[in-house]
Parts: structure tokens; C-alpha cells; sequence
């Protein structure tokens, strides 16, 4: 895939939705990362609701150190792998009061020695959160980063380091919000919504199929 076509993808995918963002409901750099570090394996919806139980309650690391851990359990028990995440949300939550006065860290280092972050999980904050230029690569992306030949992979490290190198840079604050979305509600994993894609002439999958 060539960089006029690239241009030409994200230019409709920035017209089909300007403001894109995530579908975790956040206010705060902690309370997106909380919600980032619940989402594994479970849906946004799903965290969504959680965290509207719990997010009143409590919404600062030292508020979720205060619940205790079977207090912060009962709030996320709806969740999948509950009992794991509440651990490492609360070792969390007391590295970043001892160590950061409970504000995020801001470099990729710092973000992935928090237990439960993982690069995607970082490259989620820094994006979202602090605006910078990264690219957190889940299944969603990978698929279609790979299905489009915006950007071809054989591991979701060489998707993120090839999307920041050909996505241009116009686009590449937004572009894993796009991508995500494109890939969970139009370029879905069994049956493709082809019919109903914005850049399908641009698309070069070659086993495309006529659903809307």
C-alpha cells in the first residue's frame, strides 16, 4: 500500500468520525488508567458499568487504597478475572501514592513497571490521556492494519512500529481510536462488513464480501 492511499484512508475515517476517542468512560488520567487495567479480556460495556459503581466511590488511587481490596472486589466483581485486576489495581494504586503522589506517570518505563500495564496498556494513556503520539495495537487494530495492508505485521509490535511509520503524522494522534473502531463495529473478525466501508475501494483485502 502506497502513502496516497494511506492519506486517502484516514482522510475518510476523519470525516466519517472527527472526534474519535475511547469507548471507556474516563474523567481522569487515574480513572482511565483503571479502566484500561479492567478491560482485559472483558468489554468496554461491561467495564463501563463497573466502573459506574465504582468511579463514585472511589476514583484516586489513595480512595481505592482506603475501599481495601474486597471493598474494591465487590465494586468489580461483574467483571471478568476480577479477583487478578483488583490486586493489580491496588499494588498500583500504592506505587503511585508513594512513589508519583498519586499522579500518572508520564514515560513508557514508569507506565509498564505498574503491575497489569503492558505496552498496549500504556500506549493507551499516553495517547489518550496525555495526547501523544502512540499506538496501542489490539486484536482490533492488528486485523485491520493487516487485512487493509495499511500496515502488515506478523506480531502486534511490528504493527504498532510500521502504523507509526506510514500513518501520517496529521492522522497518527486519532488513528488507534479509528482503527479500533473500524475493526469492532465494520471490519469485524468472522464477516467483514464490506458493504458498509467507508474506505473499501481503498482496502486492499482480496477476499471481500458484499455485507452491509
Amino acid at each position: 500500500m502506497n502513502a496516497t492511499k494511506r492519506e486517502q484512508i484516514f482522510a475518510r475515517l476523519k470525516a466519517h468520525n472527527p472526534e474519535p476517542t475511547t469507548e471507556l468512560n474516563w474523567s481522569t488520567p487515574f480513572e482511565l488508567l483503571a479502566a484500561v487495567l479492567l478491560s482485559a479480556q472483558a468489554t468496554d460495556v461491561g467495564v463501563n458499568k463497573a466502573t459506574a459503581r465504582l468511579f463514585p466511590v472511589a476514583n484516586t488511587p489513595q480512595a481505592i487504597i482506603d475501599l481495601g481490596l474486597d471493598g474494591l472486589k465487590a465494586h468489580i466483581k461483574t467483571i471478568g478475572l476480577y479477583n487478578t485486576k483488583a490486586e493489580n489495581l491496588m499494588k498500583t494504586c500504592h506505587i503511585l501514592v508513594e512513589r508519583y503522589a498519586g499522579e500518572i506517570p508520564r514515560t513508557r518505563a514508569e507506565l509498564e513497571a505498574l503491575p497489569g500495564v503492558g505496552r498496549k496498556t500504556a500506549n493507551v494513556i499516553l495517547n489518550t490521556a496525555f495526547g501523544e503520539l502512540t499506538m496501542a495495537v489490539d486484536t482490533h487494530i492488528f486485523r485491520v492494519a493487516n487485512r487493509t495492508r495499511i500496515a502488515k505485521g506478523k506480531n502486534v509490535l511490528e504493527v504498532e512500529q510500521k502504523l507509526l511509520r506510514h500513518v501520517p503524522k496529521a492522522y497518527l494522534k486519532d488513528a488507534h481510536h479509528w482503527l479500533i473502531l473500524h475493526g469492532r463495529y465494520t471490519c469485524l473478525a468472522r464477516k467483514p462488513r464490506c458493504g458498509s466501508c467507508v474506505i473499501e475501494d481503498l482496502c486492499e483485502y482480496p477476499d471481500k464480501v458484499e455485507i452491509g
